[in-house]
């Protein structure tokens, strides 16, 4: 007879001589020593399966605080300080989006081109490394997304490419890659 943590019920297709009758036979020292041994094995396998449920979730909390923080930092950082976003109506989170709102394709394209843009320093080679930065990680999106993005983000990386090729221009930067 097998004790286990994860036997849901008892086998009862073993054979009746495979059983002991608690009313007729008795079981040996060995036969009890083997099931208090199985009965400590399984008490063991599931203490152990129990604290590695705790911790994974434990750590799955920590992982989504950090996460959620990180969000949240992000959001402070771009200017947002608006109620959660977990928590915005439909209309509210429309509004986020619209072309006036924060992150609709005004501003994030704004955010993207000015990174780029200060981030060069008016360096033309440095410029051109953000502009190719810009398409690539657009490129990377889509990859992650499983295809081709909303819209909204499709407009969004034109509009700040544009951007970046006006600064080039205004700079007296060809906007057509030299090297090619």
């Amino acid at each position: 007879m097998q004790v286990s943590s994860s036997q849901t019920a008892i086998d009862f297709t073993q054979t009746s001589s495979s059983v002991k009758s608690v009313f007729t036979e008795k079981l040996t020292k060995d036969e009890v020593q083997g099931l208090k041994d199985q009965i400590a094995q399984s008490t063991n396998a599931y203490s152990f399966d129990s604290f590695s449920v705790q911790t994974n979730v434990l750590s799955s909390q920590d992982q989504f605080k950090k996460d959620y923080e990180d969000f949240q930092s992000f959001l402070s950082g771009v200017g947002y300080e608006g109620k959660p976003i977990a928590e915005l109506s439909k209309d509210e989170a429309a509004a986020l989006v619209s072309e006036d709102g924060i992150f609709g394709v005004a501003q994030t394209s704004q955010r993207i081109a000015d990174f780029v843009i200060n981030g060069s320093g008016g360096d033309e080679k440095m410029m051109r490394a953000g502009r190719e930065g810009m398409i690539q990680g657009f490129k990377e999106a889509e990859k992650m997304w499983g295809g081709k993005l909303p819209e909204i983000s499709q407009q969004t990386m034109a509009k700040a490419i544009e951007m970046v090729d006006m600064a080039m221009n205004d700079l007296g930067f060809s906007i057509l890659n030299q090297e090619v």
